[in-house]
Protein backbone atom coordinates (compact mmCIF):
# COMPACT_ATOMS: atom_id res chain seq x y z
CA UNK A 1 0.00 0.00 0.00
CA UNK A 2 1.46 3.48 -1.07
CA UNK A 3 0.86 6.58 1.49
CA UNK A 4 3.93 8.58 0.59
CA UNK A 5 2.91 12.03 1.21
CA UNK A 6 0.75 11.68 4.00
CA UNK A 7 0.92 14.11 7.08
CA UNK A 8 2.46 12.96 9.92
CA UNK A 9 -0.10 12.67 13.10
CA UNK A 10 0.15 10.06 16.00
CA UNK A 11 -1.63 7.42 14.68
CA UNK A 12 1.07 7.39 11.47
CA UNK A 13 3.97 7.47 14.00
CA UNK A 14 2.70 4.85 16.41
CA UNK A 15 1.70 2.39 13.83
CA UNK A 16 5.64 3.21 12.36
CA UNK A 17 6.81 2.74 15.60
CA UNK A 18 5.30 -0.78 16.22
CA UNK A 19 6.36 -1.63 12.42
CA UNK A 20 9.74 -0.74 13.57
CA UNK A 21 9.78 -3.32 16.70
CA UNK A 22 8.24 -6.17 14.60
CA UNK A 23 11.22 -5.89 12.19
CA UNK A 24 13.79 -6.06 15.01
CA UNK A 25 11.84 -9.39 16.13
CA UNK A 26 12.23 -10.69 12.86
CA UNK A 27 15.78 -9.87 12.68
CA UNK A 28 16.28 -12.25 16.20
CA UNK A 29 14.25 -14.64 14.32
CA UNK A 30 16.07 -15.09 11.21
CA UNK A 31 19.46 -14.75 13.88
CA UNK A 32 18.20 -17.46 15.88
CA UNK A 33 17.05 -19.76 12.79
CA UNK A 34 19.93 -19.54 11.05
CA UNK A 35 22.34 -19.67 13.04
CA UNK A 36 24.74 -22.36 13.88
CA UNK A 37 26.00 -22.86 16.96
CA UNK A 38 23.66 -24.02 20.19
CA UNK A 39 24.39 -20.95 22.56
CA UNK A 40 22.65 -18.74 19.44
CA UNK A 41 20.04 -21.16 18.44
CA UNK A 42 19.10 -22.49 21.05
CA UNK A 43 19.81 -20.36 24.25
CA UNK A 44 19.45 -17.71 22.11
CA UNK A 45 22.13 -15.37 23.58
CA UNK A 46 21.75 -12.28 20.45
CA UNK A 47 20.23 -8.96 20.28
CA UNK A 48 18.87 -6.39 17.39
CA UNK A 49 18.24 -3.40 17.16
CA UNK A 50 17.32 -0.52 14.99
CA UNK A 51 19.24 2.84 14.70
CA UNK A 52 18.18 6.33 12.96
CA UNK A 53 20.33 8.26 10.60
CA UNK A 54 22.51 9.50 13.40
CA UNK A 55 23.02 6.44 15.95
CA UNK A 56 20.22 6.83 18.06
CA UNK A 57 18.44 3.30 18.69
CA UNK A 58 15.01 3.76 17.59
CA UNK A 59 13.68 -0.15 17.97
CA UNK A 60 15.59 -2.43 20.28
CA UNK A 61 14.48 -6.20 19.90
CA UNK A 62 13.23 -7.91 24.50
CA UNK A 63 16.45 -10.03 23.93
CA UNK A 64 20.15 -9.37 26.42
CA UNK A 65 19.56 -6.37 28.48
CA UNK A 66 23.57 -6.05 28.67
CA UNK A 67 23.55 -6.51 24.63
CA UNK A 68 22.51 -2.61 24.69
CA UNK A 69 25.82 -1.79 25.98
CA UNK A 70 27.52 -2.87 23.25
CA UNK A 71 24.96 -1.29 20.68
CA UNK A 72 24.91 1.90 22.32
CA UNK A 73 28.41 3.07 20.76
CA UNK A 74 28.37 0.98 18.08
CA UNK A 75 27.24 3.28 14.69
CA UNK A 76 29.55 6.03 16.09
CA UNK A 77 32.38 3.95 16.19
CA UNK A 78 31.83 2.86 12.86
CA UNK A 79 31.09 6.43 11.05
CA UNK A 80 34.12 7.51 13.01
CA UNK A 81 36.60 5.09 11.17
CA UNK A 82 34.13 4.88 8.11
CA UNK A 83 32.81 8.42 6.84
CA UNK A 84 28.97 8.34 5.86
CA UNK A 85 30.11 9.52 2.58
CA UNK A 86 32.22 6.06 1.60
CA UNK A 87 29.39 3.70 3.05
CA UNK A 88 27.90 1.72 0.04
CA UNK A 89 24.39 0.10 0.46
CA UNK A 90 24.81 -3.73 1.30
CA UNK A 91 28.14 -3.03 3.48
CA UNK A 92 28.39 -4.16 6.79
CA UNK A 93 30.52 -3.72 9.66
CA UNK A 94 31.96 -6.11 12.17
CA UNK A 95 33.31 -5.02 15.68
CA UNK A 96 34.04 -6.51 19.44
CA UNK A 97 36.09 -4.30 20.75
CA UNK A 98 35.04 -2.83 24.55
CA UNK A 99 37.46 0.00 24.06
CA UNK A 100 37.35 1.24 20.49
CA UNK A 101 34.54 -1.09 18.96
CA UNK A 102 31.23 -0.40 20.91
CA UNK A 103 31.84 -3.81 22.22
CA UNK A 104 31.79 -5.11 25.93
CA UNK A 105 33.66 -8.35 26.29
CA UNK A 106 35.68 -10.24 23.13
CA UNK A 107 32.62 -13.10 22.51
CA UNK A 108 30.35 -10.80 21.43
CA UNK A 109 30.34 -10.02 17.98
CA UNK A 110 28.26 -7.03 16.49
CA UNK A 111 27.45 -6.53 12.91
CA UNK A 112 26.28 -2.92 11.48
CA UNK A 113 24.58 -2.52 8.58
CA UNK A 114 23.62 0.84 6.65
CA UNK A 115 20.17 1.30 5.25
CA UNK A 116 19.75 3.66 1.93
CA UNK A 117 16.89 5.20 0.65
CA UNK A 118 17.42 7.13 -2.78
CA UNK A 119 20.97 7.79 -2.49
CA UNK A 120 21.33 8.55 1.31
CA UNK A 121 21.27 6.96 4.13
CA UNK A 122 18.99 6.92 5.88
CA UNK A 123 19.12 4.24 9.19
CA UNK A 124 20.68 1.29 10.43
CA UNK A 125 20.27 -1.90 11.67
CA UNK A 126 22.48 -4.25 13.58
CA UNK A 127 22.53 -7.69 15.91
CA UNK A 128 24.71 -8.91 17.73
CA UNK A 129 25.07 -12.48 19.06
CA UNK A 130 27.38 -14.12 21.79
CA UNK A 131 30.04 -16.48 19.84
CA UNK A 132 31.34 -19.27 22.24
CA UNK A 133 35.35 -18.63 21.47
CA UNK A 134 37.43 -16.02 20.24
CA UNK A 135 40.48 -17.32 21.06
CA UNK A 136 42.45 -16.30 23.97
CA UNK A 137 44.15 -17.76 26.94
CA UNK A 138 41.38 -20.56 27.79
CA UNK A 139 38.36 -22.29 25.57
CA UNK A 140 35.61 -19.81 25.82
CA UNK A 141 37.46 -17.42 25.72
CA UNK A 142 36.24 -16.17 29.30
CA UNK A 143 37.73 -16.58 32.33
CA UNK A 144 37.29 -14.21 35.47
CA UNK A 145 41.80 -14.53 36.44
CA UNK A 146 42.50 -13.13 33.18
CA UNK A 147 44.38 -10.15 33.54
CA UNK A 148 44.45 -8.56 30.40
CA UNK A 149 42.38 -7.82 27.34
CA UNK A 150 45.00 -9.77 25.41
CA UNK A 151 44.07 -13.26 26.86
CA UNK A 152 40.36 -13.35 26.05
CA UNK A 153 41.11 -13.73 22.40
CA UNK A 154 40.92 -11.67 19.04
CA UNK A 155 39.98 -8.17 19.82
CA UNK A 156 38.62 -6.43 16.56
CA UNK A 157 37.41 -2.51 16.03
CA UNK A 158 35.05 -1.68 13.30
CA UNK A 159 35.84 -3.13 10.17
CA UNK A 160 34.57 -3.68 6.57
CA UNK A 161 33.22 -7.46 6.75
CA UNK A 162 30.72 -7.62 3.71
CA UNK A 163 31.38 -4.81 0.73
CA UNK A 164 28.23 -4.36 -1.37
CA UNK A 165 26.64 -7.72 -0.32
CA UNK A 166 29.87 -9.54 -0.39
CA UNK A 167 31.35 -11.28 2.32
CA UNK A 168 34.99 -10.84 2.33
CA UNK A 169 36.73 -14.01 2.69
CA UNK A 170 40.02 -13.19 3.64
CA UNK A 171 38.54 -11.60 7.17
CA UNK A 172 36.52 -14.98 7.84
CA UNK A 173 39.62 -17.04 7.49
CA UNK A 174 41.35 -14.90 9.95
CA UNK A 175 38.60 -15.29 12.44
CA UNK A 176 38.49 -18.98 12.10
CA UNK A 177 42.29 -19.30 12.49
CA UNK A 178 41.18 -17.67 15.83
CA UNK A 179 38.49 -19.87 17.54
CA UNK A 180 38.94 -23.50 18.29
CA UNK A 181 35.31 -23.86 16.88
CA UNK A 182 35.76 -22.35 13.38
CA UNK A 183 32.71 -23.74 11.75
CA UNK A 184 30.73 -22.13 14.25
CA UNK A 185 32.58 -18.73 14.31
CA UNK A 186 31.07 -18.71 10.14
CA UNK A 187 28.10 -20.33 10.75
CA UNK A 188 27.43 -18.04 12.97
CA UNK A 189 28.58 -14.93 11.07
CA UNK A 190 26.17 -15.42 8.07
CA UNK A 191 23.79 -15.63 10.29
CA UNK A 192 24.11 -12.21 11.51
CA UNK A 193 24.17 -11.27 8.14
CA UNK A 194 21.01 -12.68 7.23
CA UNK A 195 19.30 -11.05 10.35
CA UNK A 196 20.39 -7.86 8.80
CA UNK A 197 19.14 -8.47 5.31
CA UNK A 198 16.32 -9.17 6.95
CA UNK A 199 15.95 -5.61 8.66
CA UNK A 200 17.41 -3.89 5.55
CA UNK A 201 13.99 -5.42 3.63
CA UNK A 202 11.76 -4.67 6.14
CA UNK A 203 12.73 -0.75 6.56
CA UNK A 204 12.89 -0.67 2.57
CA UNK A 205 9.48 -1.94 2.90
CA UNK A 206 8.75 0.89 5.55
CA UNK A 207 10.20 4.02 3.45
CA UNK A 208 8.49 2.69 0.13
CA UNK A 209 5.44 3.00 2.38
CA UNK A 210 5.76 5.96 3.91
CA UNK A 211 8.75 7.78 2.28
CA UNK A 212 12.26 8.82 3.70
CA UNK A 213 10.33 12.08 5.39
CA UNK A 214 7.68 10.50 7.18
CA UNK A 215 9.45 8.29 8.81
CA UNK A 216 12.79 10.00 9.56
CA UNK A 217 9.60 12.36 11.70
CA UNK A 218 8.46 9.63 13.18
CA UNK A 219 11.76 8.24 14.75
CA UNK A 220 12.56 11.75 16.54
CA UNK A 221 8.61 11.89 17.62
CA UNK A 222 8.72 8.21 18.98
CA UNK A 223 12.50 9.16 20.92
CA UNK A 224 10.80 11.99 22.10
CA UNK A 225 7.66 10.88 22.99
CA UNK A 226 9.75 7.76 25.19
CA UNK A 227 11.22 10.95 26.96
CA UNK A 228 8.35 12.38 28.25
CA UNK A 229 7.24 9.17 29.78
CA UNK A 230 10.24 8.69 31.40
CA UNK A 231 10.21 11.93 32.70
CA UNK A 232 6.71 11.42 34.03
CA UNK A 233 7.42 8.26 35.41
CA UNK A 234 10.49 10.18 37.19
CA UNK A 235 8.14 12.60 39.11
CA UNK A 236 6.33 9.21 40.52
CA UNK A 237 10.06 8.90 42.54
CA UNK A 238 10.66 10.98 45.91
CA UNK A 239 12.94 13.44 45.16
CA UNK A 240 16.41 12.53 47.25
CA UNK A 241 19.63 10.66 47.25
CA UNK A 242 19.85 7.19 47.90
CA UNK A 243 23.10 5.13 48.56
CA UNK A 244 23.16 1.60 48.57
CA UNK A 245 26.81 -0.51 49.03
CA UNK A 246 27.85 -3.91 48.18
CA UNK A 247 30.52 -6.05 46.85
CA UNK A 248 31.72 -8.87 44.76
CA UNK A 249 32.77 -11.88 46.46
CA UNK A 250 36.17 -11.30 44.48
CA UNK A 251 38.40 -10.11 41.25
CA UNK A 252 38.68 -13.68 39.68
CA UNK A 253 42.16 -14.40 41.63
CA UNK A 254 42.29 -12.96 44.98
CA UNK A 255 39.59 -13.43 48.01
CA UNK A 256 39.43 -9.76 49.04
CA UNK A 257 35.30 -8.78 48.28
CA UNK A 258 35.47 -5.93 45.29
CA UNK A 259 33.01 -2.67 46.78
CA UNK A 260 30.65 -1.77 44.10
CA UNK A 261 28.47 1.35 45.51
CA UNK A 262 26.16 3.66 43.80
CA UNK A 263 24.66 7.31 45.22
CA UNK A 264 21.32 8.24 42.58
CA UNK A 265 19.92 11.22 43.11
CA UNK A 266 16.86 12.06 41.72
CA UNK A 267 15.61 14.93 40.82
CA UNK A 268 11.98 16.47 39.32
CA UNK A 269 12.31 14.79 35.84
CA UNK A 270 16.19 13.57 35.99
CA UNK A 271 17.99 11.11 37.58
CA UNK A 272 22.55 11.03 38.00
CA UNK A 273 23.85 7.71 39.70
CA UNK A 274 27.12 8.33 40.72
CA UNK A 275 29.42 5.58 40.90
CA UNK A 276 32.43 6.94 42.70
CA UNK A 277 31.92 4.71 45.21
CA UNK A 278 33.30 1.48 43.14
CA UNK A 279 36.83 -0.01 43.70
CA UNK A 280 39.28 1.09 41.35
CA UNK A 281 39.16 -1.54 37.83
CA UNK A 282 40.50 -5.12 39.31
CA UNK A 283 43.50 -7.04 38.55
CA UNK A 284 40.92 -10.14 37.07
CA UNK A 285 38.38 -10.37 34.71
CA UNK A 286 35.08 -8.73 36.63
CA UNK A 287 35.63 -5.37 35.16
CA UNK A 288 32.88 -3.76 32.83
CA UNK A 289 33.73 -1.48 30.07
CA UNK A 290 31.89 2.04 30.34
CA UNK A 291 29.13 0.30 27.42
CA UNK A 292 28.23 -2.48 29.75
CA UNK A 293 27.73 -0.28 32.70
CA UNK A 294 25.30 2.13 30.74
CA UNK A 295 23.46 -0.83 30.02
CA UNK A 296 23.23 -1.99 32.96
CA UNK A 297 22.26 1.32 34.55
CA UNK A 298 19.69 1.65 31.49
CA UNK A 299 18.14 -1.75 32.36
CA UNK A 300 17.30 -0.92 36.21
CA UNK A 301 16.01 2.45 35.44
CA UNK A 302 13.22 1.10 32.87
CA UNK A 303 12.65 -1.90 35.42
CA UNK A 304 11.95 0.53 37.74
CA UNK A 305 10.18 3.59 36.47
CA UNK A 306 8.10 1.93 33.86
CA UNK A 307 8.79 -1.86 32.77
CA UNK A 308 6.44 -1.11 29.94
CA UNK A 309 8.96 1.99 28.63
CA UNK A 310 9.42 1.88 24.98
CA UNK A 311 12.60 -0.06 24.56
CA UNK A 312 14.41 3.50 22.66
CA UNK A 313 16.97 6.07 23.65
CA UNK A 314 14.40 7.93 24.89
CA UNK A 315 14.43 6.25 27.64
CA UNK A 316 17.66 6.91 28.82
CA UNK A 317 18.19 10.76 28.02
CA UNK A 318 16.62 11.95 31.34
CA UNK A 319 19.31 9.88 33.34
CA UNK A 320 22.65 10.84 33.41
CA UNK A 321 25.89 8.37 34.93
CA UNK A 322 29.05 9.40 36.51
CA UNK A 323 32.06 6.44 36.17
CA UNK A 324 35.37 7.12 37.22
CA UNK A 325 37.37 6.32 34.64
CA UNK A 326 39.68 3.30 35.76
CA UNK A 327 37.41 1.94 38.34
CA UNK A 328 35.48 -1.38 38.45
CA UNK A 329 32.61 0.30 36.56
CA UNK A 330 35.03 2.08 33.75
CA UNK A 331 37.81 0.29 32.89
CA UNK A 332 40.58 1.35 30.72
CA UNK A 333 42.77 -0.37 28.94
CA UNK A 334 44.68 -3.44 28.78
CA UNK A 335 41.91 -4.72 31.93
CA UNK A 336 40.15 -7.85 31.13
CA UNK A 337 36.64 -7.72 30.88
CA UNK A 338 35.37 -10.51 29.79
CA UNK A 339 33.57 -11.20 33.19
CA UNK A 340 31.87 -8.00 33.09
CA UNK A 341 28.09 -9.73 33.58
CA UNK A 342 29.36 -10.21 37.18
CA UNK A 343 30.53 -6.84 38.10
CA UNK A 344 27.12 -5.75 35.97
CA UNK A 345 25.19 -7.83 37.53
CA UNK A 346 26.04 -6.37 40.99
CA UNK A 347 25.99 -2.85 40.06
CA UNK A 348 22.59 -3.95 39.02
CA UNK A 349 21.35 -5.33 42.68
CA UNK A 350 23.62 -1.92 44.30
CA UNK A 351 21.28 0.45 41.94
CA UNK A 352 17.98 -1.68 43.08
CA UNK A 353 19.56 -1.22 46.58
CA UNK A 354 19.40 2.67 46.09
CA UNK A 355 16.05 2.41 44.80
CA UNK A 356 14.38 0.23 47.41
CA UNK A 357 14.70 3.54 49.97
CA UNK A 358 13.00 5.18 47.88
CA UNK A 359 9.81 3.08 46.28
CA UNK A 360 10.71 0.01 48.61
CA UNK A 361 7.11 -1.30 46.60
CA UNK A 362 8.66 -1.78 43.56
CA UNK A 363 12.17 -3.50 44.28
CA UNK A 364 12.51 -7.49 44.76
CA UNK A 365 14.71 -9.30 46.99
CA UNK A 366 18.50 -9.85 46.11
CA UNK A 367 18.86 -12.73 43.34
CA UNK A 368 21.52 -14.92 42.51
CA UNK A 369 23.69 -13.25 40.06
CA UNK A 370 24.81 -15.50 37.12
CA UNK A 371 26.90 -18.23 36.69
CA UNK A 372 29.39 -19.73 33.65
CA UNK A 373 30.57 -22.94 32.67
CA UNK A 374 33.00 -24.22 30.12
CA UNK A 375 33.93 -27.85 28.84
CA UNK A 376 35.95 -28.29 26.03
CA UNK A 377 38.30 -30.76 24.60
CA UNK A 378 38.19 -33.43 21.59
CA UNK A 379 35.87 -35.02 20.18
CA UNK A 380 36.21 -38.67 21.07
CA UNK A 381 37.43 -40.25 17.91
CA UNK A 382 38.79 -37.08 16.27
CA UNK A 383 40.75 -34.49 16.92
CA UNK A 384 38.07 -32.03 16.60
CA UNK A 385 37.77 -29.39 19.05
CA UNK A 386 33.88 -28.71 21.02
CA UNK A 387 33.60 -25.96 23.29
CA UNK A 388 30.18 -26.17 24.99
CA UNK A 389 29.65 -22.39 26.57
CA UNK A 390 26.68 -21.81 28.84
CA UNK A 391 25.35 -19.27 31.53
CA UNK A 392 22.71 -20.56 34.10
CA UNK A 393 19.90 -19.36 35.93
CA UNK A 394 19.57 -19.54 39.11
CA UNK A 395 17.02 -18.13 42.31
CA UNK A 396 15.14 -14.51 41.63
CA UNK A 397 14.45 -12.68 44.63
CA UNK A 398 10.93 -12.50 46.29
CA UNK A 399 8.85 -9.73 45.55
CA UNK A 400 6.52 -7.68 47.62
CA UNK A 401 3.34 -10.00 46.93
CA UNK A 402 4.67 -12.71 45.43
CA UNK A 403 7.59 -15.94 45.50
CA UNK A 404 11.06 -15.18 43.59
CA UNK A 405 10.84 -17.00 40.29
CA UNK A 406 12.93 -20.15 40.34
CA UNK A 407 15.69 -21.53 38.06
CA UNK A 408 16.30 -18.17 35.86
CA UNK A 409 18.49 -15.47 34.22
CA UNK A 410 18.01 -12.03 36.35
CA UNK A 411 18.56 -8.33 35.60
CA UNK A 412 21.21 -8.03 32.38
CA UNK A 413 21.09 -11.37 31.18
CA UNK A 414 18.32 -12.85 29.31
CA UNK A 415 19.70 -16.07 27.79
CA UNK A 416 17.51 -19.37 27.16
CA UNK A 417 17.78 -22.73 28.88
CA UNK A 418 19.99 -25.36 26.39
CA UNK A 419 17.68 -27.99 26.84
CA UNK A 420 19.32 -31.29 27.79
CA UNK A 421 18.55 -33.22 24.61
CA UNK A 422 20.65 -30.99 22.91
CA UNK A 423 23.34 -30.57 25.27
CA UNK A 424 23.96 -34.73 25.17
CA UNK A 425 24.03 -34.84 21.02
CA UNK A 426 26.26 -31.57 20.47
CA UNK A 427 28.62 -32.70 23.39
CA UNK A 428 30.56 -35.76 24.82
CA UNK A 429 28.76 -34.83 28.06
CA UNK A 430 26.18 -36.62 30.00
CA UNK A 431 23.49 -34.65 32.38
CA UNK A 432 22.93 -37.37 35.38
CA UNK A 433 20.91 -34.37 37.63
CA UNK A 434 19.20 -31.76 36.71
CA UNK A 435 16.81 -29.80 38.81
CA UNK A 436 15.55 -27.32 41.69
CA UNK A 437 17.90 -27.03 44.66
CA UNK A 438 15.49 -27.66 47.32
CA UNK A 439 16.29 -24.89 50.01
CA UNK A 440 17.84 -22.62 48.65
CA UNK A 441 15.48 -20.27 48.01
CA UNK A 442 15.61 -17.37 50.65
CA UNK A 443 13.09 -18.07 53.58
CA UNK A 444 10.00 -15.19 54.02
CA UNK A 445 6.52 -13.87 53.66
CA UNK A 446 7.13 -14.70 50.11
CA UNK A 447 10.22 -17.60 49.16
CA UNK A 448 13.04 -16.57 47.22
CA UNK A 449 13.34 -18.66 43.94
CA UNK A 450 15.46 -21.96 44.24
CA UNK A 451 18.27 -21.95 42.48
CA UNK A 452 19.71 -25.26 39.95
CA UNK A 453 21.68 -27.70 41.01
CA UNK A 454 22.93 -29.24 37.28
CA UNK A 455 25.25 -32.43 37.21
CA UNK A 456 27.16 -33.32 34.03
CA UNK A 457 29.40 -36.00 33.69
CA UNK A 458 32.10 -36.25 31.33
CA UNK A 459 32.42 -38.93 28.38
CA UNK A 460 35.87 -37.60 27.66
CA UNK A 461 38.68 -36.07 29.59
CA UNK A 462 38.01 -32.20 29.48
CA UNK A 463 39.09 -28.75 30.46
CA UNK A 464 37.03 -26.73 32.62
CA UNK A 465 36.56 -23.14 33.21
CA UNK A 466 33.55 -21.74 35.47
CA UNK A 467 32.23 -19.17 37.83
CA UNK A 468 29.62 -18.62 40.62
CA UNK A 469 27.94 -15.86 41.70
CA UNK A 470 27.04 -15.18 45.49
CA UNK A 471 29.76 -17.40 46.69
CA UNK A 472 30.40 -15.31 50.02
CA UNK A 473 28.06 -12.89 49.63
CA UNK A 474 24.73 -14.37 49.22
CA UNK A 475 21.95 -12.62 47.75
CA UNK A 476 19.82 -10.44 50.80
CA UNK A 477 15.94 -10.40 51.57
CA UNK A 478 13.90 -7.33 52.01
CA UNK A 479 11.46 -6.44 55.25
CA UNK A 480 12.95 -9.18 57.10
CA UNK A 481 13.13 -11.74 54.49
CA UNK A 482 16.12 -14.18 54.51
CA UNK A 483 19.37 -14.85 52.35
CA UNK A 484 18.95 -17.00 49.70
CA UNK A 485 21.50 -20.25 49.64
CA UNK A 486 25.26 -19.60 47.88
CA UNK A 487 26.29 -20.69 44.83
CA UNK A 488 29.15 -23.36 44.63
CA UNK A 489 30.74 -25.89 42.08
CA UNK A 490 31.36 -29.09 43.39
CA UNK A 491 33.78 -32.10 41.79
CA UNK A 492 32.02 -35.32 42.09
CA UNK A 493 35.32 -38.00 40.89
CA UNK A 494 35.05 -41.80 42.40
CA UNK A 495 31.54 -41.25 44.57
CA UNK A 496 33.33 -38.46 46.95
CA UNK A 497 32.37 -34.95 46.45
CA UNK A 498 34.74 -32.12 46.83
CA UNK A 499 33.61 -28.54 46.87
CA UNK A 500 35.63 -26.12 45.31
CA UNK A 501 37.02 -23.22 48.06
CA UNK A 502 36.94 -20.37 45.09
CA UNK A 503 34.14 -18.88 43.17
CA UNK A 504 36.50 -19.26 39.78
CA UNK A 505 37.88 -22.34 38.22
CA UNK A 506 40.10 -21.71 35.18
CA UNK A 507 41.26 -24.45 32.98
CA UNK A 508 41.18 -27.24 35.36
CA UNK A 509 41.73 -30.82 33.64
CA UNK A 510 38.96 -33.08 34.29
CA UNK A 511 39.31 -37.20 33.56
CA UNK A 512 36.45 -39.28 31.66
CA UNK A 513 33.81 -39.98 34.30
CA UNK A 514 34.38 -36.77 36.54
CA UNK A 515 31.50 -35.15 37.02
CA UNK A 516 31.01 -31.43 37.57
CA UNK A 517 27.86 -30.58 40.21
CA UNK A 518 26.72 -26.74 39.82
CA UNK A 519 24.52 -25.64 42.64
CA UNK A 520 22.79 -21.75 41.97
CA UNK A 521 22.14 -18.99 44.36
CA UNK A 522 18.62 -19.07 45.50
CA UNK A 523 17.03 -15.74 45.95
CA UNK A 524 16.32 -13.59 49.05
CA UNK A 525 12.80 -13.95 51.10
CA UNK A 526 10.72 -10.64 51.62
CA UNK A 527 9.09 -10.68 54.39
CA UNK A 528 9.71 -12.49 58.24
CA UNK A 529 9.49 -16.12 57.73
CA UNK A 530 7.10 -16.02 60.69
CA UNK A 531 4.57 -14.25 58.18
CA UNK A 532 4.28 -17.02 55.34
CA UNK A 533 1.00 -18.55 55.03
CA UNK A 534 0.43 -22.02 55.84
CA UNK A 535 -0.81 -23.18 52.54
CA UNK A 536 2.53 -21.98 50.84
CA UNK A 537 4.79 -23.24 52.69
CA UNK A 538 2.34 -26.85 52.66
CA UNK A 539 2.48 -26.45 49.12
CA UNK A 540 6.73 -25.80 48.93
CA UNK A 541 6.37 -29.11 50.78
CA UNK A 542 4.37 -31.25 48.70
CA UNK A 543 6.49 -29.88 45.46
CA UNK A 544 9.68 -30.58 47.19
CA UNK A 545 10.97 -26.67 47.02
CA UNK A 546 11.33 -27.06 50.94
CA UNK A 547 12.36 -30.25 52.98
CA UNK A 548 10.67 -30.95 56.13
CA UNK A 549 14.53 -30.38 57.43
CA UNK A 550 14.58 -26.81 55.99
CA UNK A 551 10.78 -26.03 57.18
CA UNK A 552 11.72 -26.95 60.65
CA UNK A 553 14.67 -24.68 60.53
CA UNK A 554 13.52 -21.61 58.82
CA UNK A 555 10.01 -21.46 59.47
CA UNK A 556 7.96 -21.90 62.47
CA UNK A 557 4.65 -23.64 61.61
CA UNK A 558 4.11 -26.87 62.49
CA UNK A 559 3.68 -27.84 58.38
CA UNK A 560 7.65 -28.35 58.75
CA UNK A 561 6.69 -31.93 61.14
CA UNK A 562 5.08 -33.25 57.57
CA UNK A 563 7.24 -36.12 55.78
CA UNK A 564 7.05 -36.37 52.38
CA UNK A 565 4.03 -34.23 51.92
CA UNK A 566 2.16 -36.44 54.34
CA UNK A 567 0.90 -35.24 58.01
Amino acid sequence: METRGRKSDWITHEVIAHFLLSAVEEMGVTLVRAAYSPNIKERRDCSTAIFDAGGETVALAAHIPIHLGSMLGLVREVLARFPLETLRPGDMFLANDPFGGGGSHLNDLSLVAPVFWEGAGVAFVANIAHHSDVGGRVPGSESCDATSIYQEGLRIPPVRMVAERAIDGNLLALLQANSRVPDERVGDLRAQVAANLAGERRIEELLRRYGAALVGESMRAILEYTDRRTRAAIRGIPNGTYRHDDAMDDDGIGVSPVPVGAIVTVGDESIHVDLSPCAPQTAGAKNASITATLATVYYVMKAVLDPELPPNAGYYRAVTVDAPRGSVMNAQPPAAVGARIISCQKLAEVLLGAFAQAVPERVIAESHGVSLGVFSGERPGTRDLFVDYEAFGGGAGARATKDGLDGIMVHATNTSNLPIEVFESEYPLMIDRYELYPDSGGPGRFRGGLGIRRDVRLLTDADFTGFVTSFRRVPVGRDGGRPGKPGRYVLIRGGREVVYDSSTIAGQRLRKGDTISLRTAGGGGYGVPEARARELLEADLDEGRVTPEGARRDYTHDAGQRQGGQT
